[in-house]
């Protein structure tokens, strides 16, 4: 999913203007704007806590704690679709 986020996020903001929000709020509306590199930090620490979690995941699998294994990898998971989530609505936002 982290690839996904990235080539998504490459694609479309390669067509936007230097200033892009960054985030929205439904009571104020655009509460931060920046530039469009900054569109891609959202992946990024999405990517650090996947990595950091598959890392933990494999070592405990090792340590024959699997249930903990287990758990890192659903809350990985969590944590993509979360990122997806934010990562399709700032592309939302700013393209359409």
């Amino acid at each position: 999913m982290a690839v996904f986020n990235f080539i998504s996020a490459f694609y479309f903001v390669g067509k936007l203007n230097n200033l892009v929000i960054l985030h929205y709020n439904v009571y104020l509306g655009v509460d931060l704007m920046g530039d469009r590199n900054q569109i891609y930090l959202i992946p990024l620490v999405g990517l650090s806590f996947g990595l950091a979690n598959f890392v933990l995941a494999a070592y405990f699998f090792l340590k024959k704690e699997r249930m903990l294994s287990h758990i890192l990898s659903l809350a990985t998971l969590i944590i993509q679709l979360g990122v997806s989530v934010a990562s399709g609505s700032l592309i939302l936002i700013n393209y359409f």
